[in-house]
């Protein structure tokens, strides 16, 4: 199947950065073009770097593959299946394109009111908007040390 025959939501990939707001009931709106990929489902987990990761489902059940063959008598293994595992949930869209983010998801995310939607291809970052401020800041000023490095990994 060429790329063109593919349905739309298959040449979609989540890029850009979205500033949005929390509601007083946890509530977060997803960019539109986004739902288009999501509306079949989607799984938010705790993420890295103290933001939430927002997944298709379809792409989170294939993250939670790979991590049901890693060895269980590894410890870290189990300790980062569980991180991302046992802290997700599926959620749906509201009527306006909303997504209810459960309490403890908020928490350790340090969710406030004013949030940052980022895309990176195959899912989305939801941040606290002051830490992905703080975060982005500290890594424009280190990019080309990072770019460097990133040369190691073939990129």
């Amino acid at each position: 199947m060429s790329s063109s025959s593919l349905p739309i939501y298959f040449n979609i990939m989540f890029i850009g950065e979205y500033s949005h707001n929390l509601d007083d009931k946890g509530r977060l709106a997803i960019p539109a073009k986004f739902r288009v990929i999501l509306k079949k489902g989607a799984v938010v987990t705790k993420g890295l770097d103290n933001c939430l990761f927002l997944y298709s489902q379809e792409q989170f059940k294939k993250i939670a593959t790979r991590f049901a063959a890693l060895p269980i008598n590894q410890a870290k293994a189990r300790a980062f299946t569980r991180h991302l595992l046992a802290g997700a949930m599926d959620v749906e869209f509201d009527n306006q394109g909303r997504i209810t983010l459960p309490e403890y998801l908020r928490q350790f995310s340090g969710l406030k009111k004013k949030i940052i939607v980022a895309g990176l291809y195959n899912h989305l970052e939801i941040w606290d908007a002051a830490a992905w401020n703080k975060y982005k800041s500290e890594t424009e000023k280190n990019s080309n040390a990072i770019a460097e490095e990133m040369g190691d990994l073939g990129i």
